[in-house]
C-alpha cells in the first residue's frame, strides 16, 4: 500500500522537523485520521520527495524528514493539453485526468463556441480551483512536479506564443490520423494537442490554426466527447511515441 503523500509548498531538507500548514495537518491529522509516528511523504514540486514520519501534538503537527528521494514519474517527453473549455464542471475532469496521464501543462481555451465564459473573480476562482486539483491529483498519483494549469485565453492568443515542438488539432474530418502525424517526427521530445469544445472548433478557428502551421488529426472513425478526446490522444501519443 502506498504511503500518503503530502504537496508542501515550502522548502524540503533531510532531517528537518516542518511545522505543516494548517490546512496540511487538518487534512492528514482531522480528514485521513493519520496517527503520531505514521509514515508519510513530502514533495514540493521541484521533483523528487521525501519520506517523513507525522509528529502530533494538540492541534498542530510536524513531519521529521528523511533522506531525499530522487524518484520522478515524468513522462520522457512534455505534452500540453490545449483544451476548449467545456460546459459545467467537465474541465475539473479533464485537469485531474490530464495530471494522471503526465500532461505538463493544462492550457484552457475560450474557444467561439464555449458555452462557459470566465471573467473577473469568477475567472479567478476557478483557475484556483483547477490549481487544487492537479495538486491533489499529483498526490494521489506519484507525481512529484505540479503540472501548470494556465488562465483561460483565445485560440488567436495561445497561438500567438512562441511554438515549441509539435502542435497537433484534433479534427474528426482531418487527412492524417495521429499515428501518422507522429511517425513523420522522430525524436519529438514537445507535442501540443488542441481539442475544441462541445461543438467542435468553427471554421475560423480552424483556418487560424492551420494558417499557424497547426496539423488536423483525427482520432479513429468515432467522435468523441470533448472531455474524453483530449485524454484519449494524450494516452495513444505517449503510447506512440514510446515516452
Amino acid at each position: 500500500m502506498s504511503l500518503p503523500r503530502f504537496f508542501c509548498d515550502t522548502p524540503l531538507s533531510p532531517g528537518v522537523r516542518l511545522p505543516l500548514p494548517t490546512a496540511l495537518a487538518h487534512h492528514a491529522v482531522r480528514v485521513l485520521r493519520l496517527r503520531a509516528g505514521a509514515a508519510i511523504v513530502l514533495f514540493n514540486g521541484g521533483g523528487g520527495e521525501y519520506p517523513a514520519t507525522l509528529e502530533i501534538e494538540g492541534k498542530d503537527a510536524w513531519a521529521r524528514l528523511g533522506d531525499f528521494d530522487p524518484r520522478d514519474a515524468e513522462l520522457a517527453g512534455r505534452i500540453v493539453l490545449v483544451q476548449g473549455l467545456p460546459s459545467g464542471d467537465k474541465m475539473d475532469w479533464v485537469v485531474e485526468k490530464a495530471v494522471e496521464l503526465g500532461a505538463s501543462r493544462v492550457s484552457p481555451i475560450a474557444a467561439q463556441r464555449s458555452v462557459l465564459q470566465l471573467s473577473g473573480a469568477r475567472l479567478e476562482k476557478r483557475v484556483a480551483h483547477w490549481a487544487r486539483i492537479a495538486q491533489a491529483a499529483s498526490e494521489q498519483c506519484g507525481r512529484n512536479r505540479l503540472m501548470a494549469v494556465d488562465a483561460p485565453a483565445t485560440l488567436r492568443d495561445w497561438l500567438d506564443q512562441p511554438a515549441d515542438g509539435l502542435r497537433l488539432l484534433c479534427h474528426p474530418e482531418a487527412g492524417q490520423g495521429l499515428a501518422d502525424a507522429l511517425a513523420a517526427q522522430p525524436g519529438l521530445r514537445q507535442l501540443s494537442l488542441l481539442v475544441g469544445p462541445e461543438g467542435g472548433w468553427s471554421d475560423a478557428e480552424l483556418a487560424l490554426a492551420a494558417e499557424r502551421g497547426v496539423q488536423a488529426v483525427r482520432y479513429g472513425p468515432r467522435v468523441l466527447r470533448t472531455e474524453t478526446a483530449g485524454l484519449a490522444l494524450m494516452a495513444a501519443a505517449t503510447a506512440l511515441l514510446g515516452w
